[in-house]
């Protein structure tokens, strides 16, 4: 679709990718692809354990440290 008729019609636009279509952005007089419009999906957050000691242990660095290896350790 081109950047002007999107002008024109961008509540219809809406209204279609809310119905799950995806809608290209056309632009210039070459009319080249510079963007989609695409359904907004919420993402689910999944927590995953990293390591079989995830949760099982912590590391507590030594007083005066910040957490940035010691010179001569990189």
């Amino acid at each position: 679709m081109p950047v002007g008729e999107l002008k024109t019609h961008f509540s219809e636009v809406l209204e279609t990718v809310k119905q799950g279509n995806k809608i290209g952005i056309l632009y210039g007089r070459a009319k080249r692809p510079v963007a989609m419009i695409v359904p907004y999906v919420e993402e689910k957050v999944v927590h995953r354990k990293i390591g079989i000691l995830d949760g099982e242990i912590s590391i507590v660095f030594r007083d005066g440290r910040d957490g940035e290896p010691e010179e001569g350790l990189i």
